[in-house]
C-alpha cells in the first residue's frame, strides 16, 4: 500500500479520532506520559465474563502519531481476552501504523501498547467483571 495512504490515515485519526473518550466503570485504567514530548494517553478497558474487551475507550493529547496508534490499538483490541491484552506485540501495532518512525517518534507510537500492557497486566487473569 502506498505509504501516503497511510500517512493520510494518521492525520484523519488525528482529527477524527476513533473511541475517543472514558469508559466509567471501567474493569480498568491506566494513563501515562511520555515525559520527552508531552504526549499523555489513558485507556480504559471493559471486559465481560470471558474476559473478552466488550468496550474500550482512550482520551488523552499529543502528537498525530501518539494520538493515531491509540485509535488504531484500541480498534485492534476490541473482542480480544485479556491475555492477548497483555501480550499484544509492538510489531503489529506498528505494521497498523504503517510508516517509518524515527526513534523519537517510535516512544510516541508506542506509547498506547505501553499504557495497555501496564493496565491488562494490574488485574488477574481470572479477574471478575465490575458489576
Amino acid at each position: 500500500m502506498d505509504k501516503n495512504i497511510y500517512r493520510e490515515q494518521i492525520i484523519d485519526l488525528y482529527e477524527r479520532p476513533l473511541n475517543y473518550g472514558t469508559l466509567d466503570p471501567a474493569d480498568f485504567s491506566h494513563e501515562e506520559d511520555n515525559p520527552l514530548c508531552g504526549d499523555v494517553i489513558r485507556i480504559d478497558v471493559c471486559l465481560d465474563g470471558e474476559n473478552r474487551v466488550t468496550a474500550v475507550a482512550w482520551s488523552g493529547n499529543g502528537c498525530a502519531i501518539s494520538q493515531a496508534s491509540a485509535s488504531l490499538l484500541t480498534e485492534a483490541i476490541k473482542d480480544m481476552p485479556l491475555d492477548e491484552l497483555k501480550t499484544f506485540p509492538k510489531e503489529r501495532l506498528l505494521d497498523l501504523i504503517g510508516v517509518p518512525l524515527s526513534m523519537a517518534r517510535l516512544k510516541c507510537a508506542l506509547l498506547s501498547l505501553k499504557v495497555l500492557h501496564t493496565g491488562a497486566n494490574s488485574i488477574p487473569d481470572t479477574h471478575e467483571r465490575n458489576a
